[in-house]
């Protein structure tokens, strides 16, 4: 296993050696470039992926075509299109690579058959589901609340260093803010 996702897992359970290799089996090892895409609107997601390397964006386009990036996964983070993956529906998200990625994908199916051999798996999703509701709330919020500095300085908090990763049209799409505005914003930090 994977010593990145191993340590994410038991940062939040303690699985059995038997419950791990079962959740291990059920991993496939998926390698993406950049600027490919992961996944496109209107398919079916049968995966999850976990980001053992690499950086990606999730977004969709709306009937303007105008993009809205909603996720980036830097390493460490679970990204697929989570609506489609659960509701089986086609997804409505482009999952684009920003930089090449190495990922760890799950089957939609294997991880059913694994809730039913390893349940404490089921924990372990219903926690990251929780955090990452917690986060999304947390955003909604900041948007409704905060200036475009408070915003960018929590950004770069749940985002360590990706400024560097991710070009800043791409962050100031995150935030809701035109790269110009970002960019006043970052000289006024440095200053």
């Amino acid at each position: 296993m994977y010593q990145s996702i191993l340590k994410h897992i038991q940062d939040h359970i303690t699985p059995t050696k038997l419950d791990l290799e079962r959740f291990n089996e059920a991993l496939n090892k998926v390698s993406i470039s950049k600027g490919q895409f992961l996944l496109k609107p209107g398919t079916s997601v049968k995966h999850e992926f976990f980001v053992i390397k690499g950086c990606l964006k999730a977004y969709y386009l709306d009937d303007k075509g105008s993009s809205h990036i909603i996720q980036f996964a830097i390493e460490n983070w679970w990204v697929g299109d989570f609506d489609a993956f659960y509701n089986k529906i086609p997804s409505k998200l482009y999952i684009e690579a920003i930089e090449d990625s190495e990922l760890l994908a799950i089957n939609y199916d294997s991880l059913q058959n694994i809730y039913d051999k390893a349940p404490i798996f089921e924990r372990y999703f219903r926690i990251l589901t929780t955090q990452a509701f917690i986060s999304q709330r947390k955003r909604i919020l900041s948007t409704l609340e905060k200036n475009t500095q408070e915003r960018y300085l929590e950004f770069c908090t749940s985002y360590p260093k990706i400024e560097d990763r991710v070009p800043n049209y791409d962050i100031a799409n995150y935030l809701g803010v035109s790269p110009e505005n970002l960019s006043r914003v970052r000289q006024q930090i440095k200053s």
